[in-house]
Parts: structure tokens; C-alpha cells; sequence
């Protein structure tokens, strides 16, 4: 409780002006994180922390900076919690910033920010990430992207890649991505990303993606409203597909590694970007891994169904003979 008392006076004076936007914070025991996010956000008008029940001092903090803070209870199924709370709370602001706590704005981006809301002509814009892993800015490897994070309320909304989910794929949306329905941009300042608290919460993490992405891949057709996989879309669209095409290759782990590392020079990035690849593969060798118990769960059930169904046969004949012979 000191470190949320030492903060609470820490912050600047705010702008006399906020930045007329509503963010959208995710959280789950982040009171590591949810320091520097929030001290980004000291000059927008409102923050909505979206908390999973914490166990350490991230509600204490967030209260501390003035954020409002919403409890969300995930029992399985859809919606999670950032569509959640786009559908249930009602927001100041008509543009909505989707943040993550490990994810903080420089004031160079807030001022981009302020002067991209005021165009008529645009619904969305997308922001790219500057990821900082192990110490290091990761500028090679492919582990720089655009989110379309920033957007006009009700023109926005998750796309749903499964529907029947449950609490150990994560209660907040993995790689589901915003689909605005209407003109989008880019916005030239990125977002900072401080992509890793400790190796083995990123690991925990992953675990939990990793079971929410064996199924989406196994489901086998898309959603409707999904963004398909093509290598002529978005960028998201792009990576998509490439993901989709490594995930059928065999050896495909060593392979993604490959190109992560050498093809889109990783190798420049130092140990950080040897460390990341070499995640980034084992990522997609627990998703087939998965993939294969899940199909061998499937076989199991079907196997053990068809004996009783069978049985259930059985005993409807000889009860219809019986009948007939009485």
C-alpha cells in the first residue's frame, strides 16, 4: 500500500485541456506495469481500468491516479473484456483508446493524437508498437506491428474468432483484432511496449494464448465478421496467413524461428532478439502440440460415444422384439 500512497501525488498537474478521448485498460495483478501506463495517461480526460479481480495493489494504484476501476467477472464464452466493456459502459468521450498496462503514450503521440480526432473523414487510425523486450527496442525480427487501437465509439468492434472459449484461454482478447466500419489511417508516433515483466509471467501468459489458438485453428472455418487470412490485406491479415501457412509445414517451429531470426533479422537485435524468436517459435510449437491433443481428445470422445450408442441400440431392438412377442 506505500508505493500506491507514494504515487498518489507523484503525477503532474493535468493539462487544462484533456485529451477528449476514453481509454480502454485492461488489467490483471499489473501493479509492476500499471504505474508508467497510467503516468502517460495523466493528460486524458477519462480511464476506464478494466480489473480481473487483482490480488496485488494494481486497484489501489489505479484509484490513486484517478482511473475509474470496473470489475469483470470472465466465466468462459464470449465476450471478453475489452468488448465487454465497450458494449456496457457508457463513455465521456466519442473516441475510444484501447491500451494495454504495459503499454504507454509519449506526449509527441498524445499531441498526434489531438489533432487526428478532430478529422470528420476518419473512424479509425491505426498505431504502431516500438516493443521493448529484455531492455532492448526490438527494431528487426518482425516484431514491430500496427494496432488499430484508436477509434470513434460504436464504429468499433473485436472480431469474434471463437465463440465456445473457456478460462484457460485468458479473459481478454489474444489476437482478435478491432474492425472499424469505416476510413481508417496510420499514425506516424508508436505506442512504447514494454513487452516483458519477467520471463516467466511471459511464459504463464503465452500458455493461456496458446490454448485460445489451438482451438481458433483447429475450429476450422471462420467466423462470420472474422478478418480472413491473405497476403493481400492488412498487415494483421498478412501475418495471419503467414502464421496459417508455417502452422501446416512440418517442422514448422524451426522453420517460423528461421525466418524470425535470419530472414527478418533478428540477429540484429543482440540476445533480446535471439530470446524473442526463439519464443516466438516455441509459441507455435505449443499451439500444434495442442492442436494434436485436442484432435486426440476428439477421437478419444468419439470412440468411447459410439460403443454407448451402439448399446443404446441394442437394447431398443430387444425392448421392440419383446413387445412384439407379448
Amino acid at each position: 500500500m506505500q508505493a500506491s500512497q507514494e504515487l498518489r501525488f507523484s503525477l503532474c498537474e493535468r493539462p487544462a485541456v484533456p485529451l477528449p478521448v476514453s481509454v480502454i485498460v485492461p488489467v490483471r495483478n499489473e501493479a509492476r506495469n500499471l504505474p508508467r501506463c497510467l503516468e502517460s495517461l495523466r493528460g486524458v480526460g477519462e480511464v476506464c481500468v478494466i480489473d480481473s479481480h487483482s490480488t496485488d495493489e494494481t486497484v489501489a494504484i489505479a484509484q490513486a491516479y484517478g482511473a475509474k476501476v470496473i470489475q469483470f467477472h470472465y466465466r468462459g464464452g464470449w465476450p471478453k473484456k475489452r468488448q465487454w466493456a465497450m458494449d456496457t459502459l457508457s463513455f465521456a468521450y466519442d473516441w475510444i483508446l484501447l491500451l494495454d498496462a504495459d503499454e504507454t503514450l509519449s506526449p509527441n503521440l498524445i499531441e498526434e493524437i489531438r489533432r487526428a480526432i478532430e478529422s470528420t473523414g476518419i473512424d479509425g487510425y491505426y498505431i504502431a508498437l516500438r516493443m521493448h523486450f529484455l531492455g532492448k527496442v526490438l527494431r528487426h525480427g518482425d516484431a514491430a506491428f500496427y494496432k488499430l487501437s484508436l477509434f470513434r465509439g460504436g464504429k468499433g468492434h473485436f472480431e469474434c474468432r471463437l465463440k465456445n472459449q473457456d478460462e484457460s484461454m485468458c479473459d481478454m482478447e489474444v489476437h482478435e483484432h478491432i474492425v472499424v466500419d469505416g476510413p481508417t489511417a496510420k499514425l506516424a508516433n508508436p505506442l512504447i511496449h514494454h513487452n516483458v515483466d519477467s520471463l516467466s509471467r511471459y511464459i504463464r501468459k503465452h500458455d493461456n494464448y496458446s490454448n485460445w489458438e489451438a482451438g481458433v485453428w483447429l475450429r476450422g472455418e471462420a467466423s462470420q465478421g472474422e478478418l480472413p487470412p491473405t497476403p493481400w490485406g492488412t498487415q494483421a491479415q498478412r501475418r495471419r496467413w503467414l502464421k496459417w501457412k508455417f502452422l501446416g509445414i512440418p517442422g514448422s517451429p524451426v522453420l517460423f524461428f528461421l525466418y524470425k531470426y535470419l530472414f527478418r533479422l533478428g540477429v540484429l537485435d543482440g540476445r533480446p532478439g535471439l530470446i524473442y524468436a526463439g519464443f516466438q517459435a516455441m509459441q507455435m510449437f505449443h499451439v500444434k502440440a495442442k492442436i494434436f491433443e485436442l484432435r486426440m481428445q476428439k477421437r478419444e470422445t468419439c470412440t468411447t460415444a459410439r460403443p454407448e450408442a451402439d448399446a443404446a441400440g441394442a437394447k431398443v431392438s430387444y425392448d421392440a422384439s419383446t413387445q412384439a412377442v407379448r
